[in-house]
Formats: C-alpha cells, structure tokens, sequence
C-alpha cells in the first residue's frame, strides 16, 4: 500500500508540474518559459507589465537577473508585498527558479515591470521581451497581450483555470517608495 501511495504521489507531482508549465515559449540550457502574456494597456499608460512561468528541469537553481524589451525605457524585475498592512510593489534583484519547483510570475506576485513605454500594448499584438538568467544565458520571449484585465493568457491565470467569483485587477502601475 505505501509503495502505491508513494508511486501516485510521484505521479501527481510529475502531473503538477507539467500542467504548472503550460505551452512552452522558450528554452535556454535547462530551463522554459511558458504561458507568456502581458496586459493591454490604456493608451498614455507609461507602465506594463509582463508574466509567464519558468521551469528548471535542471540539477541546480538559476536565477533571474535582468530583463530588456525595446517596447520600455526601462525593464525590471518585480514583486508585490505586504507592508503595514498595504500591498507595495517592490523591485527584486533576481528571481530564483529552482530545480522541479516552477517559478510563477503572475499579477499580485513576482512579475517583469515595463517601464517607460514607448507605445501603449495593444491586445492581440505582440513584444519581445530577453530574459537573462545567471547560468543558462539569455532567451527571447515573444509576450502576447491580452485584455486590459486578464488575469492570464487566454482567461486563464497562470495556466489554471480562474477561481469562481474572481475581479480581475486594473492596471498595473508602480507605487512610490
């Protein structure tokens, strides 16, 4: 019984994870990045932001460092959190994407900031967005955008179906220090 309880584990987490990767948009050594997506944005907004998920199929973690697009001025890697009692969105200095444990990047978590936009992201075009990592390099991603509101590609969030009851968010902007 613990030997088939112990093989349905394994098997559910292996399920787990690929379902966690969605449709692969890139891979660079051991790693993929899937479900890439961003926001429409309103026209005048000098702020998006862009999504996906990576995956570390590899035997050591990597990390995140850098990113870059010509649709901004100015690229970063962000993170929501919660101070005094407020949601403030912060910049990190890399993302780490461990081996077998998919990092999500997704609204109200860890995301990639546009900043400085050099034209509004409009829904059913396209970016380009180079994710660098410490270890595997560089990779381009081709970033569709999707409405104003999704919450991930194609209604869904991050590759899972959305939640029932669930607002999509507004626009996404940087807060003040």
């Amino acid at each position: 019984m613990k030997l088939f309880s112990a093989a349905l584990l394994s098997a559910l987490l292996a399920a787990a994870t690929a379902f966690a990767q969605g449709k692969p948009a890139a891979t660079v050594g051991s790693i993929t990045i899937a479900d890439p997506w961003s926001r429409a944005t309103a026209p005048g907004a000098a702020n998006g932001a862009f999504f996906f998920v990576a995956t570390n199929a590899g035997g050591e973690a990597d990390r995140i460092v850098s990113a870059s697009s010509p649709v901004a001025q100015k690229v970063e890697l962000h993170t929501h959190r919660h101070e005094d009692g407020v949601m403030k969105m912060r910049p990190v200095e890399a993302i780490e994407v461990k081996p077998g444990e998919p990092a999500m990047l997704r609204p109200g978590g860890l995301h990639v900031m546009l900043m400085g936009l050099k034209e509004p992201l409009k829904q059913g075009s396209r970016f380009p967005v180079t994710l660098t990592f410490a270890k595997a390099g560089a990779v381009t991603v081709e970033v569709p955008v999707q409405e104003a509101g999704a919450m991930g590609p194609g209604g869904m969030a991050n590759g899972h179906p959305m939640p029932m009851g669930h607002a999509p968010g507004g626009q996404h902007q940087p807060m003040k220090p």
